[in-house]
């Protein structure tokens, strides 16, 4: 098998287009983030949970906004469906209920 060094890599991919800069995401802790998600690796074994950013504010449209009521909804349909579609451990899922609690708090 020939392995390719990343670091070759990552450098032929930046001299493609010098405005386009690729960088990468090293692992930590045997954890590395991904889009919306954190992937665990545990001896042969993944698992996921949900990822926010440093930076979220977790501001969705407010109840008493104006915005027609499917708008409002749609976050709430997001959170859930999202929380749902990855396999996470019980303590993730209960973790993910109370921060979408709390953002629907937040946002009356």
């Amino acid at each position: 098998m020939n392995r390719s060094n990343i670091n070759d890599v990552l450098d032929d991919f930046n001299k493609l287009l010098p405005k386009l800069k690729f960088s990468i995401e090293e692992k930590i802790d045997h954890k590395i983030n991904f889009l919306d998600i954190t992937i665990h690796r545990k001896r042969n074994n993944l698992s996921v949970d949900i990822y926010r950013k440093p930076t979220t504010t977790d501001v969705i449209k407010p109840n008493d906004s104006c915005h027609p009521r499917e708008h409002k909804m749609a976050a709430i349909h997001y959170f859930h469906n999202r929380m749902n579609t990855y396999k996470s451990s019980h303590d993730s899922i209960q973790k993910e209920i109370n921060t979408i609690q709390q953002i629907l708090t937040n946002n009356k």
